[in-house]
């Protein structure tokens, strides 16, 4: 017996949704949201153990500031779990102007902590419990940024208009070490003191220009509603446990490289002879190869599938993480700018198609739920632990960096074993991919 083409919900847009305005709802909508995540993990690496965890030993204090970065992505599952179902029952546009509400008003707060030497042991206490704030409103805002790219997209462009979700998260990044790399710089010695909170506040304040967007962006029409799953993701995991394990294993791939990158490289250059506005700018260079990167390299998924963008910038990924140490070493600035710029450009190849690949492995009725689930689950392994496991590794080899590329190459690895066991869908249409096409009819309907 075969579906009829009314089994389960379809979502459109009541309006159409111009290149340009799609990528300011969900690209600049996650790059200020970003900003605000990235900010914390710049100040974790280079601010946080002298402000929140003062009596420890430098390196030990790094490792403690990644543990409370960490904790951020304890909550992003369950932000996941809970706004992923919401958004499917609802609609993505109240849960994606809940998300961006919250991670402002929490990143405003961090801004305005206390430090240890003011109220003790509250002050890293307080920090957590924002952290965990951050991370819930982060846990909802990937999945439901990105499908108003997907959904929105015109056939034959879904891998170009998802990945201006990774391009607003390498924006946000950039973002987040510009404004760092000034503030270190304009501040001298006060950046302990007082200077590190006004990346903050600005964060804060920024988020209110995606809210403007995201209030005006349409609300979608729910069409033919008859049969929608009364719990999205437990139907998720019913119907396709294989591409909701995958999807985790590609997601806990890319973010332990991803945070590797962008959080544990910032700061093992910053204590290996570089000034952190250095480093800072060695960031910046790399966010911006990768912004660059991920949108060709989405556009490039349309052209010659996600499947093998994604697998060949893992592949590259695996051996670059052996050349970039010893290249760092040699403390050629120039050198070193230019190692920063390739890393970001090849971890782009992986993120571009992400956003696209996942969501079209699930119906439009499971989606939100499907993606953000997985994602955020391995997220939380993989990238909230991946800074504080590439320093512990740094500790027990006594400074060798050789067990951190071999850390980071293995999970380059799962990202591209986990992509090729997925389902290539580059060339599928919107209603196959909803599963809306039977043997016997030629019924077709909206992926929207």
């Amino acid at each position: 017996m075969h579906e009829t083409a009314t089994s389960e919900p379809q979502r459109r847009q009541a309006q159409p949704l111009s290149a340009k305005r799609a990528f300011f709802i969900s690209g600049f909508g996650t790059a200020l949201e970003y900003y605000d995540f990235s900010i914390y993990g710049f100040a974790a690496a280079l601010v946080f153990p002298a402000v929140f965890f003062p009596e420890l030993d430098p390196m030990v204090g790094t490792l403690v500031a990644f543990a409370a970065f960490g904790t951020g992505f304890v909550a992003r599952p369950l932000g996941g779990i809970v706004l992923g179902h919401f958004g499917d029952k609802i609609g993505r546009k109240p849960i994606l102007v809940l998300t961006l509400v919250v991670m402002g008003l929490s990143t405003f707060l961090i801004g305005c902590l206390p430090g240890h030497s003011t109220i003790g042991i509250a002050a890293p206490l307080l920090l957590v419990a924002l952290r965990l704030l951050q991370g819930f409103a982060a846990g909802g805002e990937w999945g439901g940024a990105s499908l108003i790219g997907i959904e929105a997209a015109p056939e034959g462009r879904r891998g170009l208009w998802g990945s201006f979700t990774s391009m607003g998260i390498g924006l946000g990044t950039l973002l987040g070490a510009a404004v760092f790399a000034l503030i270190s710089a304009l501040a001298g010695g006060q950046m302990v003191e007082f200077a590190w909170r006004i990346p903050f506040w600005i964060g804060g304040i920024l988020v209110l220009v995606g809210l403007v967007a995201r209030l005006r962006m349409p609300k979608e029409e729910i069409v033919s509603a008859d049969k929608a799953p009364r719990v999205p993701l437990f139907a998720a995991i019913k119907s396709r446990p294989k591409e909701m394990f995958l999807s985790i294993g590609v997601s806990f791939g890319y973010n332990t490289v991803a945070y590797i990158v962008s959080v544990f490289f910032l700061s093992y250059v910053a204590k290996n002879g570089y000034q952190s506005t250095e480093a800072l700018v060695f960031q910046v260079a790399s966010s911006a190869a990768l912004i660059v990167s991920a949108l060709f390299c989405g556009h490039l998924s349309d052209k010659l599938g996600r499947k093998r963008v994604m697998v060949s910038g893992a592949g590259l990924l695996v051996v670059f993480f052996f050349v970039f140490f010893p290249l760092v070493q040699l403390h050629v600035l120039g050198l070193t700018l230019l190692t920063f710029i390739v890393v970001g450009f090849i971890t782009g190849a992986a993120q571009g198609p992400i956003p696209t690949f996942l969501g079209e492995q699930f119906p439009a009725s499971t989606r939100y739920s499907a993606i953000s689930a997985t994602y955020q689950i391995g997220a939380a392994i993989g990238g909230g632990t991946a800074s504080m496991v590439a320093t512990a590794i740094l500790i027990a080899t006594h400074g060798n960096p050789l067990g951190v590329s071999i850390y980071a190459a293995a999970a380059a690895t799962i990202l591209g074993l986990c992509a090729l066991g997925l389902r290539e869908t580059s060339r599928l249409t919107a209603a196959e991919i909803n599963g809306k096409i039977s043997s016997d009819n030629n019924a077709t309907i909206s992926v929207n």
